[in-house]
């Protein structure tokens, strides 16, 4: 007997950052793998350290970078997952207890669902809401260190949560944003999970790494242990930062600055040689300025180890200085500057690597996609996909909206249905008219 097929989901996935917002779309194959339908990317302006500045600017943006994907995969959609970040965000953690009544069945998905559900219920500072709340580990009648209790048999039920929340004014923004260009939020999610989630293994996730997201304007930093979320943070500075720290250091222009940083910039100056001159074009009538480039990888190597020190000061805060075996995995942006990892790993002592969002997809995507600046957007389509397949988010990729359904007019030369009695009626009233009249002349 053959096994029913069934339709993979078709997802799509929105990263609306401080430099750039990204679209993408896709679905599993029958491999498990991930396959890029269509994507696209546009220059944002509206956001500012991950939040919204300018309504106007972003719906843009958003519009644009939505066109593209549309144009690429040849798929309709208004329903997206969105990625949330911003210095607004805050963690907290929390201790959750649930007494059973009947000590004689399993404890079920149900349990552990009100047990969550207990959670959003705390008070929160006045402006916040709960994003996310992710259980670390389990405790039944007293047994610690359990990660899954579904099937035991216990009375006394607990639980230690980390909880991550947000500015409401913040995600009413993102969404007012989204709903502007005709689109519906599906998920809102916090943007270093959905990196994690494209760039990380399970053998790192169990084994202790630190997820260093630098983006355009934060630093997100994620910790992981035992496979769980044990800290997260968002540090305030990005990659934005740097080409402002070039601007005013070698007093250019803004967008000059970026190119600058972009094809000449390097993190480490002990390896950029000495005698490299970089000439870029005066301002109308002045001669062209001249900037070393030993002396450009001296202002970003400052201003990354300043950053590095904040992601230091994080793990050794939350408990996870020397027990993260992992290492550190830088992603984003960010982590396409030059030498960036062998700074992270004279800087901080950890073994470094850069995290490409490649290892889920599958074979065939475009080259552009496989950045670490598409690590968040592919993350966000992951979780999407398995959120769509485990039934705990539901809807039609592509629902018509009512004004969209008109009914066509009638073709009158179209050749009517002699088997419908109407139409029966209407060819011979039609006949009687046409026929002339015989007047017995």
């Amino acid at each position: 007997m053959k096994k029913a097929f069934k339709k993979p989901a078709t997802v799509v996935a929105l990263d609306i950052g401080t430099t750039k917002v990204c679209v993408v779309i896709g679905r599993k194959n029958e491999h498990g793998q991930l396959e890029i339908l269509g994507y696209g990317k546009e220059v944002s302006e509206g956001v500012s350290r991950g939040v919204v500045s300018n309504i106007e600017k972003t719906v843009n943006a958003i519009g644009s970078a939505t066109d593209r994907a549309q144009k690429r995969s040849e798929i309709d959609f208004n329903w997206v997952h969105v990625g949330i970040a911003g210095q607004h965000i805050k963690t907290l953690q929390h201790r959750g207890l649930l007494t059973r009544e009947n000590n004689l069945t399993e404890i079920s998905a149900e349990d552990i669902q009100r047990l969550e559900n207990d959670m959003h219920k705390l008070v929160l500072p006045p402006g916040d809401k709960i994003i996310h709340v992710i259980p670390q580990e389990y405790v039944v009648d007293d047994e610690p260190g359990i990660t899954d209790p579904i099937g035991m048999s216990g009375v006394r039920l607990e639980a230690n949560f980390h909880i991550i929340t947000g500015q409401i004014t913040a995600t009413n923004n993102i969404i007012r944003c989204v709903e502007r260009n005709e689109l519906k939020v599906a998920d809102v999610t916090l943007e270093p999970i959905a990196s994690s989630i494209s760039v990380l293994s399970e053998e790192e996730r169990q084994a202790g790494v630190a997820l260093v997201d630098i983006g355009g304007g934060t630093t997100d930093l994620t910790i992981f242990q035992d496979g769980v979320v044990r800290h997260t943070a968002v540090i305030p500075f990005g990659g934005a930062t740097i080409t402002k720290d070039i601007k005013e250091g070698c007093s250019v222009m803004p967008a000059q600055a970026e190119k600058l940083k972009v094809k000449f910039g390097a993190a480490l100056a002990a390896e950029v040689f000495d005698n490299r001159i970089i000439s870029i074009p005066g301002l109308k009538g002045r001669d062209p300025k001249e900037i070393s480039e030993k002396n450009l990888a001296r202002i970003i190597q400052a201003r990354v180890e300043e950053i590095l020190d904040y992601v230091i000061w994080e793990i050794q805060r939350a408990g996870f200085d020397r027990k993260l075996v992992g290492g550190i995995v830088l992603t984003g942006g960010g982590a396409l500057l030059k030498d960036i990892d062998k700074l992270t790993e004279f800087h901080s002592g950890m073994s470094t690597r850069i995290g490409f969002p490649i290892e889920n997809l599958a074979h065939g995507y475009a080259e552009e996609v496989a950045s670490p600046v598409y690590s968040t957007a592919i993350g966000l389509l992951m979780k999407g996909i398995e959120d769509v397949e485990s039934g705990r988010i539901k809807y039609q990729l592509f629902e018509p909206k009512k004004e969209e359904l008109v009914l066509e007019e009638p073709d009158e030369n179209a050749k009517l249905d002699d088997k419908s009695w109407l139409g029966n009626v209407f060819k011979k009233t039609k006949e009687w008219f046409e026929t002339e009249p015989d007047t017995g002349f």
